[in-house]
Parts: structure tokens; C-alpha cells; sequence
């Protein structure tokens, strides 16, 4: 017993004694780095950062002299041009500000009833036409896309009329869409194929707005990408089921689930092969612009090496810009309700039909669709990103740390 004794009272000074070590260096660690010299910030609060190592890199360096004007030139994908200038909350003009509180006391009263409404209704369509029905399960997917008969119809064509219904309330009174017809050069190649123009899988579209998905819901009630969470989202859950939406949960790490690239690869082939699928309706760029610009593409929508058809969306505008770039979503609709008139422009390209080379390279089908958009669409080609734009709204929040979402993974 005080053989056993007098080992644990080794093994505890031995235990102590390595404690004590580490700490003792530990300690002259960090005494050996040199004292940080606070920067002189008179107008803001001292910040905070919660972040981890990885993410202790500065925003803004210290001695960085970065103006906004700089700024606004190396993120120009992002910047607001409109009359409430950055974040829309700039200085406004007093004609604006008695526009503006003429419409919350008058126009968006209307328009908010109005658009519930309409969102109420769909969904009560949706919910009858799912009655007794079972969603189709699949990778944890969960869909009513695939509904036959008058169900599926009547989800169809009521969700497309109102869609549309919705844009108006919200100011599209109008819609200016334009139709391109292919070159010379593309005639005399489509001589050699069929007269009939093969079935796209998936339309491209450059992104600016969440209204987006609205436009495209009222032209072609196509299926998105859209984050897990919208499922369960009341109203708007159900109804994105029935759009057939493929559903994101980044945060997934089970063995069995293919990610959301083999989902959509798999979908676009169906909706290519089959014409009662749905169409695939993906945003290539990841985020959304101020119109002006076209980012790089990510390649997950032309894996499946089939036909996509562009459409490119502009929005033009005269005192609030509809493009959700570097504004607040809450603030974002509301300015756009108080907008008496909103105005929307579309451009639909012909169906694209990938080369032998570009089904075999990824990277150059993408690249191809994005320099014909941007010729097309008069837009500058950025090569700039979702990451620069989370920097950019850092900074614009006063943020001097890079945002710990930089590293995690962009699906």
C-alpha cells in the first residue's frame, strides 16, 4: 500500500511539474511578443474580435490608407448608384424624403396587404393540390415537382400567374422582355441539326435581386437552389416543395449525401431528357450584383453537359435601384415598396448547345456562356467574388477583421 502510495504521489509531482512547464512557457510566449500599439480611431468604438485564429487576419491594415472612393473601385460589383447611396442610407434631397414619406403612410399599407394576399392564396392552392399526396424523397431531398395530372397543372399555371401577380404589386407594372434570334452563323449550323431546337436543361441567368426568382417563377415556374431552412419557412415552404427547389444544408456532413453539385447535375439531365421534368433555374455567379457586372461562374450547372438557355435581367431605375448588392433585406423591400414604379428589363438568348470541347471542359462551357451574357447583356466581365463581397459589407459595417465565413467552403 505504501509502495502504490508513494508512486501516486510521484506521478501527481510529475503531473504538476509538467503543468507548471507548460504554463511557465505559455507564459514567456507571450511575453515575448511584442506589445500591440492600438490604431488611433477617434470616431469608432474600439472592435471586438470573437474570431478564430485563422480568422485574426485585419480587414484593413493599419497603416492602409483605403479610401471609400478606393474601395468603391475594387468593389464595384457591389457599389450602389442609386439616389440613397451606400447601404441606402445616404443623405437624401428633401423632394425624396416627401416621396419617400408619402409612400410608407399610403403605398406600402396597400402593397403589403396586397402581397400577403397573393401569397396566401397560392399557398392554399398548393396545399389542396398536396392533399393526400406524398412529397418525392430523395437524398435528402424533399420535392412535389413531380406531381402528374391536374395537379400539377393547376400548381403550375396558378404559380406563373401569381408570380406575376406579386411583381406587380411590388411596381413591375410592365415587363420589357426581348428575344434573340441566333446569327447567320448559327442558322446555317442549325440546318444540320434537328428542326427542333433540343431541350435546355437549366437557364443561366445573371443575378441581381431576390426578384429574380419571382420573374422566373412567372415565366417558366423553374426549380432553384435554396438553403434547407426555406423549407420549413411558413407559406413559403410548401411552396418552394412544389417549385421543386433543390435544398442546401452546408453544414451537412453525411456520408450518403451527394452534395448539392450531383443533386443539380442530376436534375438538369432529367429536366433535359424529360419535358415533364422541371427546368433547372440556377444563378451561376453565387450572389447577387448591382446589374452591372458579371462574375465569375461556378461550373456545378454545366456538369451535366447539356444544353442551357441565358436569359439576362436588368433592372433600370431612376431614384432606388432593385439590385440587392450591399443594402439590408429588411430595408431593401421596404424602399422598394415606396417606389411608386419599378421597372425590369429582359434579355433571352438562344439555346446554347455545348461543343464537344466544352461537354469535356467544364470551366470553358461555363466561361463561353458568361462571355456571350456579358457581350449580349452590355455588362462588365468581374473577377471578383462571393468572398470579396462579404469584405466589402465588413467594411461597410465597420468591421476591421475579415469575417470568419471567408473559411468555409462556398458550395
Amino acid at each position: 500500500m505504501s509502495l502504490s502510495n508513494n508512486k501516486a504521489l510521484i506521478n501527481n509531482e510529475n503531473t504538476e511539474n509538467e503543468i507548471g512547464l507548460k504554463m511557465e512557457t505559455q507564459m514567456k510566449d507571450l511575453n515575448s511578443k511584442p506589445p500591440v500599439t492600438p490604431t488611433p480611431t477617434p470616431t469608432h468604438p474600439p472592435s471586438h474580435d470573437y474570431s478564430s485564429n485563422k480568422d485574426d487576419r485585419p480587414l484593413l491594415k493599419p497603416e492602409s490608407t483605403e479610401s471609400i472612393h478606393e474601395m468603391e473601385k475594387k468593389y464595384a460589383a457591389y457599389v450602389r448608384n442609386d439616389v440613397y447611396g451606400v447601404m441606402g442610407r445616404g443623405e437624401l434631397p428633401l423632394k425624396e424624403k416627401l416621396l419617400l414619406g408619402l409612400a410608407l403612410v399610403t403605398l406600402v399599407p396597400i402593397r403589403v396587404v396586397l402581397a400577403m394576399i397573393v401569397l396566401i392564396l397560392y399557398y392554399l392552392i398548393c396545399r389542396i393540390c398536396t392533399l393526400f399526396s406524398a412529397p418525392n424523397r430523395e437524398d435528402e431531398q424533399e420535392d412535389y415537382a413531380h406531381l402528374g395530372g391536374w395537379r400539377r397543372s393547376v400548381i403550375v399555371q396558378s404559380g406563373r400567374f401569381f408570380s406575376r401577380s406579386m411583381l406587380f404589386v411590388f411596381g413591375f407594372y410592365w415587363i420589357s422582355e426581348t428575344y434573340r434570334i441566333p446569327n447567320s452563323q448559327d442558322k446555317s449550323e442549325a440546318k444540320n441539326q434537328t428542326e427542333e431546337p433540343e431541350r435546355p436543361g437549366a437557364i443561366i441567368s445573371n443575378h441581381v435581386s431576390y426578384l429574380d426568382i419571382l420573374y422566373h417563377m412567372s415565366s417558366s415556374f423553374s426549380s432553384f437552389v435554396a438553403k434547407r431552412s426555406v423549407a420549413k419557412l411558413p407559406l413559403v415552404g410548401l411552396i418552394s416543395k412544389c417549385l421543386g427547389c433543390v435544398y442546401v444544408q452546408r453544414e451537412s456532413k453525411s456520408s450518403d449525401f451527394k452534395g448539392v453539385s450531383g443533386v443539380v447535375t442530376d436534375r438538369v439531365k432529367e429536366a433535359h431528357q424529360d419535358k415533364s421534368a422541371p427546368l433547372m433555374m440556377l444563378f451561376p455567379e453565387g450572389t447577387t450584383t448591382n446589374g452591372d457586372f458579371l462574375l465569375p461562374f461556378k461550373t456545378g450547372a454545366f456538369l451535366a453537359r447539356v444544353p442551357v438557355l441565358p436569359v439576362i435581367l436588368r433592372y433600370p431605375y431612376k431614384r432606388f435601384s432593385p439590385a440587392w448588392d450591399s443594402i439590408a433585406g429588411a430595408r431593401h423591400v421596404l424602399l422598394l415598396l415606396c417606389q411608386f414604379v419599378n421597372h425590369m428589363e429582359v434579355t433571352r438568348l438562344p439555346v446554347y448547345n455545348p461543343s464537344q470541347q466544352e461537354k469535356d471542359d467544364p470551366k470553358l462551357y461555363a466561361e463561353n456562356v458568361r462571355r456571350l451574357m456579358a457581350t449580349e447583356g452590355n455588362m462588365i466581365m468581374s473577377d471578383i467574388g462571393l468572398a470579396e463581397k462579404r469584405i466589402y459589407h465588413a467594411a461597410l459595417n465597420g468591421n476591421n477583421s475579415l469575417p470568419t465565413v471567408l473559411h468555409q467552403k462556398d458550395d
